[in-house]
C-alpha cells in the first residue's frame, strides 16, 4: 500500500476497463474518487459496484474534448471532493486504421479525446495544485507514444503528443511541488477499448492480442490492474523525485 489514505482523485474515462482499474486501486489506497466519463450509466454502474467496499465515489458525465462539458463536470466533482490531489488523465479512444484512409473525422476525434481531452481537464485542475504547491499528475499514454507503428497513425500521434505534454508540463509546474508523469500501457486485455480494436484489426487483416502476446518477453497480455498499480506508485509520496517521465508497462515488449 503506498498511503493515499484521505486523499482526493480524479479519474477520467473509468467507467471501463484500465480507468475503471485505477478508481478501484486509488479507492483501496484510501482516496476518495471522482469519476468523470461520457458514459454516465457505465460510470454509476462502475460507482455502486467500487463504493461497496467503502470510500467516497462520486460521478459526473461528459465529454473531455469539450471545454464546457470539463467545466461543469469537473467543476461538480471539486464541489464534492474538495481539493483534488491526484489527477489521472486516463480518458482515450484508438482507431485502428492506415493513415491515408483515416478520415479528418476520425483523426479530429482521436486528438479531440487524447490531446484537448488531457488539455481541457488538466487546466481545471492543475491550477488548484499550484496554488496548494502540492500534488500529482499522471497520464495515461501508450508504448505507440514511443514508437510509431503501422496502423495506428492518429493514436500514434496523439500518444506521442501525450508524452510531450507530460515533460512540458512537469518542467512548468515542477517549482511548485508537483509531479507530472505518465504510464505507457502496452498490450493491454479485458477493456472495452481492446474489444473494440481487435474487430478493427480483423478487418484490416492483423494479428490477433492471443497471438500478439506469445511475442513479449513475459508471454502473457497485461491487465488492466498492471496499469493501476504503476498509476498508485507514481501518485504516491514513494515516487516523490521522479517526474516527466513516462513509464512503459509493456511486458519487455518495449524497452527505453
Amino acid at each position: 500500500m503506498y498511503g493515499l489514505q484521505g486523499r482526493k482523485a480524479i479519474v477520467t474515462g473509468a467507467a471501463h476497463g484500465i480507468g475503471r482499474a485505477i478508481a478501484a486501486r486509488l479507492l483501496a489506497e484510501g482516496c476518495d474518487v471522482g469519476i468523470f466519463d461520457l458514459d454516465l450509466a457505465a460510470a454509476n454502474a462502475a460507482a455502486e459496484a467500487l463504493g461497496k467496499d467503502g470510500g467516497k465515489v462520486v460521478v459526473a458525465s461528459g465529454d473531455v474534448s469539450s471545454r464546457a462539458d470539463v467545466e461543469a463536470g469537473i467543476g461538480a466533482l471539486k464541489d464534492a471532493l474538495g481539493p483534488i490531489d491526484i489527477l489521472v488523465n486516463n480518458a482515450g479512444i484508438c482507431k485502428v486504421g492506415k493513415l491515408l484512409e483515416t478520415s479528418e473525422a476520425e483523426w479530429k476525434a482521436t486528438f479531440g479525446i487524447n490531446v484537448d481531452g488531457l488539455f481541457h481537464v488538466t487546466r481545471q485542475i492543475a491550477p488548484g495544485m499550484v496554488e496548494r504547491r502540492s500534488g500529482t499528475i499522471v497520464n495515461i499514454a501508450s508504448w505507440m507514444g514511443k514508437s510509431g507503428v503501422a496502423a495506428y497513425g492518429a493514436y500514434c500521434a496523439s500518444k506521442f503528443a501525450v508524452v510531450s505534454l507530460t515533460q512540458s508540463l512537469a518542467l512548468e509546474i515542477g517549482e511548485y511541488g508537483i509531479r507530472v508523469n505518465a504510464v505507457a500501457p502496452g498490450l493491454i486485455v479485458e477493456t472495452k477499448m481492446r474489444d473494440e480494436s481487435e474487430i478493427q484489426r480483423a478487418a484490416e487483416g492483423l494479428p490477433t492480442a492471443k497471438d500478439r502476446a506469445k511475442q513479449i518477453p513475459l508471454r502473457r497480455a497485461g491487465l488492466p490492474s498492471d496499469i493501476a498499480k504503476t498509476v498508485a506508485f507514481l501518485a504516491s509520496d514513494e515516487a516523490d523525485y521522479i517526474t516527466g517521465e513516462t513509464i512503459s508497462v509493456t511486458g519487455g515488449i518495449w524497452n527505453d
